[in-house]
């Protein structure tokens, strides 16, 4: 009878093994898009209250310089006003009315439904952005310009890895000799090498509107574009503080005409274009995304548009951007709070690493203002991945190092469960009491391991012994084999080669469609 519950026991261990050996199921894994944050909060709601008060006070008795025309029509007709100084004045009922018409519940699509986002009630989501004009060498520590296919490799990368959730383009092809050059090929690599929503920007309207006929190709038709918009677009309609620029309310305007959901940035740098006050840096960006919440949605009620409040930090001993410090962990958290005060789809930023290098620097900024922003609750958390030198340099290897530091700061989001069966009183009773006196080879130890616990993709957790055995491997060294096999192996056909080959007749695309199938 032993003999057969010894074997009984085993044929159910290794029945457990085999069934961990297959894909979990999305909700049974660890870790999953969209786990709800909110756990820190560095703004109380009195704090949050008198925020609030001084955004109407700022955007009714200071408003903005430089309104394009257009706008100024919008806001006057709706009852604001013109000063002697020429700005545009937000009266608080307009702010109140358009903050209640403003769109909440929608969702950010992709190609592929799959990675669909639902961008509400503190759900956080990963994902990239930047406009890197470096590449890092991870060995060299060579400092090189970015071209379209090496964002055509970062886009295949993000496809491939599981905790980056959506892609915002991370460096400046700097191989493009002409704007409508990089606005059409940034675009056109991006959707082309991930089906992750992409989030991009463009310099004119009139490229905007030339985009949109190539969006429409990819989805099939103008009106399943609009039924599924799978990319944004990155608007810095203000130059901080409290100017608007006249380019980008152009592309502003020809986007949400075109369907387009966009990201309003506010982009301030405590002590130069914001208050070096950390609360007055909250108040200025919040108040500046919230007069273009106000302004698109005079231009079209409920158009999808998030909130997009990016106050960066100085180091004020020099002037220099310092995008890794713990300020700017607490400035995105505490925006993260005031998008969800007003009920607004947020995104901030996290993962900005000031080192210019892939090293200790580098790991200890992104772990500390990603796990801190990602448990405020941000919506969509941006920056998080590949990017050093305060956004000025990206490196390939280390969106792979970040998957892994996100899937450890996403496990710190999920939190710990607490129910009848995870408190383990009746795992220790048969424990203690019928042996082996340890919970190793346990069935509820076993049931957990790949549902509770995440594992690294490249990180090491090997012994000393056995990591000398391997040839003591660097971690930046398994970053770059990882990176390798994903560049070598995968290579994205979820455009059809005849649909690919009508947007090479239609635009001017640069990258050659062999280095698509074949990478480097």
């Amino acid at each position: 009878m032993t003999a057969l519950r010894k074997a009984a026991r085993r044929g159910g261990r290794n029945a457990r093994h085999e069934l961990r050996a297959a894909p979990l199921a999305d909700d049974k894994r660890p870790i999953r898009p969209g786990m709800t944050g909110g756990r820190y909060a560095p703004l109380t709601e009195s704090d949050m209250d008198r925020i609030n008060e001084a955004i109407l006070e700022s955007l009714e008795t200071i408003g903005f310089a430089d309104a394009i025309p257009s706008c100024v029509e919008l806001v006057t007709k709706a009852g604001g006003s013109v000063n002697d100084q020429g700005r545009l004045l937000f009266p608080r009922g307009l702010v109140k009315d358009m903050l209640a018409v403003a769109s909440r519940r929608f969702p950010i699509y992709a190609q592929d439904p799959k990675h669909d986002l639902e961008p509400w009630d503190k759900k956080v989501y990963f994902g990239t952005a930047g406009a890197a004009v470096h590449m890092i060498d991870i060995e060299t520590g060579e400092y090189t310009d970015p071209g379209i296919a090496d964002l055509y490799d970062i886009a295949r990368l993000v496809d491939q890895l599981d905790n980056i959730h959506f892609f915002q383009r991370s460096v400046v092809a700097r191989d493009m000799e002409t704007s409508r050059d990089l606005d059409i090929n940034t675009l056109y690599v991006c959707v082309s090498g991930t089906t992750k929503h992409v989030g991009t920007s463009w310099v004119k309207p009139e490229y905007v509107e030339e985009s949109l006929e190539m969006l429409h190709m990819i989805a099939g038709s103008e009106e399943a574009w609009r039924a599924r918009p799978f990319v944004s677009m990155s608007n810095c309609f203000v130059v901080p503080p409290f100017k608007f620029a006249e380019d980008a309310c152009l592309c502003l305007e020809a986007a949400v005409k075109g369907g387009i959901p966009i990201l309003l940035l506010a982009a301030g740098q405590a002590g130069a274009t914001s208050p070096a006050a950390l609360a007055g840096a909250v108040m200025q960006e919040m108040a500046e995304v919230i007069a273009g919440i106000v302004y698109i949605n005079l231009l079209s009620p409920g158009h999808p548009a998030i909130a997009g409040p990016w106050p960066f930090v100085s180091d004020l001993r020099t002037g220099a951007m310092s995008g890794g410090s713990g300020e700017q962990a607490l400035l995105s958290s505490a925006c993260a709070q005031m998008c969800a005060y007003y009920d607004l789809p947020g995104g901030v930023c996290a993962g900005m690493s000031d080192s210019k290098m892939v090293d200790a620097q580098s790991g200890a900024e992104k772990g500390y203002t990603e796990a801190l922003v990602g448990n405020s609750g941000a919506n969509m958390i941006y920056e998080s991945a590949g990017m050093h030198a305060s956004l000025l340099g990206c490196c390939k290897e280390s969106f792979v190092i970040d998957n892994d530091t996100i899937g450890g700061v996403l496990r710190a989001v999920r939190g710990i469960e607490v129910t009848d069966e995870t408190l383990s009183v009746e795992a220790l009773r048969q424990v203690c009491e019928q042996g082996p006196g340890h919970f190793l080879g346990h069935d509820q130890t076993m049931d957990l391991m790949e549902t509770e616990y995440v594992y690294p993709l490249v990180g090491d957790r090997t012994s000393p012994k056995e990591w000398v055995e391997q040839g003591s491997p660097s971690y930046n060294g398994r970053a770059r084999e990882k990176t390798t096999e994903i560049l070598t192996t995968h290579f994205p056909a979820h455009i059809d080669p005849a649909l690919d080959e009508s947007i090479r007749e239609r635009f001017d695309i640069k990258l050659d469609r062999g280095y698509m199938l074949a990478g480097s």
